[in-house]
């Protein structure tokens, strides 16, 4: 009879590995968060809006969105505690369709688009120590596009870092964590060089003694004249330039896709995002009043100083390495490259960890490639992994940092939307399930947060310079329709 029984229960199968600690989150967040753009998207923001004033408020108007966001988010973090995350939400909320219309989109354009565009960050600072790494060094041309060293390293860096990260979850936290706390470290130190090192009486005064004049300049390379702006202007100003800065202040919801590699989930994804996000939001402020005491903001793109350049004007956009070498010569130029290709690589590493754990949960729902819906022997999806390499790889190929941004913003505040939408809906459909945590300052906060994100949309969607761009990103969410039904009917789920 003893033969007869089932055998005891075995740890051979792959499975998902409580590894991820309250600290390890934290600096999953800061880490994906502070990537590139708080050192390069500056120089565009003072393009668009044209004064110190201004500058501020889109920094500060970035940084209530993004607390309301993740605030708010948290509710619904707590509530699902899953592997995929913001997929989840969605599907709970509004059901599979939705929830596929944002992993879908998630794969396209928003995690790889991402990827694509910080280790396309990645090479070009890299460039600032070994010049072979340039946009202008065109390898060779595939049909009309070129290929040049800048895209190779940012292949290179992709492909690394996932191979990295399919060897299991303790390996990429281990990269997390050293480089999220280096990343700090050395924002903090910049902070406090450029305030006690680098005040420029003449920039000061060039960028206090008004505050709120308002102006538009042409991007380098872009004929035209510096514009004034206004009140209507300024609006859509302000909405265009939140392009950038929101996107530097992404990816603090990737932790939710790991939600089964999470110890004590129901507290440790609130309070991680909340950490977090303040953390970033304080320092991303800072550094910008930092920018604005070492740096004149205007400038002109055929200077030849960094002031005569200014913040507007910095080489390649590359505003911190700009203020750095102001402080500190060229060394200091090139020490905080190195760091900023350790955030940058840090970054990546977080987004490339966090992105597959949601394709995963759609292959899981028969909603994607049945065969992303497995582990590795190392508890991870691998398949899942290797797929959104791919993709990341041939997006770098797709155009410039600011394209990339142009097409991933419009769909992330989109859904996002969304998904804060959603928290409305589950407290009146769903009245009575737990709750772990709740939205702090509900309806208010999360009310907020969707207006000013509905009105970010709207002006993406209308401005001149990223509608182009917006519409697109729209056209991929409603490509996803009948490539649900496809899937649908494939996995009998439609």
């Amino acid at each position: 009879m003893a033969d007869s029984l089932p055998p005891p229960p075995t740890d051979t199968q792959p499975h998902f590995r409580r590894a991820l600690t309250l600290f390890d989150a934290v600096m999953l967040v800061t880490g994906s968060m502070i990537g590139s753009g708080i050192f390069l998207v500056s120089a565009d923001i003072s393009r668009q809006v044209g004064s110190a004033g201004w500058l501020l408020v889109v920094w500060l108007l970035t940084g209530l969105i993004t607390m309301a966001g993740a605030i708010s988010y948290g509710e619904l973090a707590a509530m699902f505690p899953k592997v995929g995350g913001q997929y989840v939400y969605l599907r709970e909320a509004f059901g599979r369709l939705v929830a596929f219309l944002y992993g879908w989109t998630l794969f396209l354009v928003i995690q790889t688009g991402v990827i694509a565009a910080v280790a396309v960050a990645f090479a070009k600072f890299t460039g600032v120590i070994w010049p072979w790494f340039s946009v202008k060094n065109v390898l060779f041309n595939v049909g009309p596009f070129p290929f040049s060293s800048v895209q190779l390293l940012a292949i290179l860096l992709i492909i690394a870092i996932t191979a990295v990260n399919a060897r299991g979850v303790q390996a990429g936290k281990l990269i997390q964590n050293v480089l999220s706390s280096t990343k700090l470290v050395a924002l903090a130190l910049l902070i406090i060089f450029g305030l006690l090192l680098g005040l420029n009486a003449d920039a000061v005064q060039a960028n206090f003694h008004d505050l709120w004049h308002a102006t538009r300049s042409p991007a380098p390379g872009v004929a035209g004249a510096v514009q004034s702006l206004n009140a209507g202007g300024l609006v859509i100003a302000i909405g265009m330039a939140m392009t950038g800065s929101l996107f530097s202040s992404d990816s603090w919801n990737n932790i939710g896709f790991a939600g089964e590699e999470i110890q004590n989930p129901e507290r440790t994804l609130v309070r991680s995002m909340a950490l977090g996000t303040a953390i970033v939001t304080v320092l991303y402020i800072l550094i910008n009043v930092v920018y604005l005491l070492v740096l004149p903001l205007q400038g002109s793109p055929e200077a030849t100083t960094l002031a005569g350049r200014g913040i507007q004007y910095a080489a390649d956009d590359r505003v911190a390495t700009a203020v750095a070498e102001s402080v500190m010569g060229w060394r200091g130029a090139y020490v905080l490259a190195v760091l900023i290709m350790l955030s940058t690589f840090g970054a990546n590493n977080g987004i490339i960890l966090s992105g597959a754990r949601a394709y995963f949960a759609m292959a899981k729902d028969g909603l994607f490639f049945p065969s992303l819906a497995r582990l590795n022997r190392a508890g991870v999806p691998g398949r899942a992994l290797w797929v959104q390499c791919l993709w990341a790889c041939l997006l770098c190929l797709s155009g410039s940092y600011g394209q990339l941004l142009n097409y991933v913003m419009f769909s992330v505040i989109l859904f996002y939307l969304i998904t804060i939408l959603g928290i409305f809906r589950l407290r009146r459909t769903r009245p009575d399930a737990p709750r772990p945590y709740r939205a702090w300052g509900y309806p208010v906060l999360p009310g907020i947060y969707v207006a000013l994100a509905s009105a970010f949309c709207l002006i993406l969607l209308i401005a001149p310079d990223t509608a182009e761009y917006s519409r697109y990103g729209l056209g991929l969410v409603a490509l996803g329709l009948p490539v649900y039904l496809l899937f649908g009917r494939r996995m009998g789920g439609a």
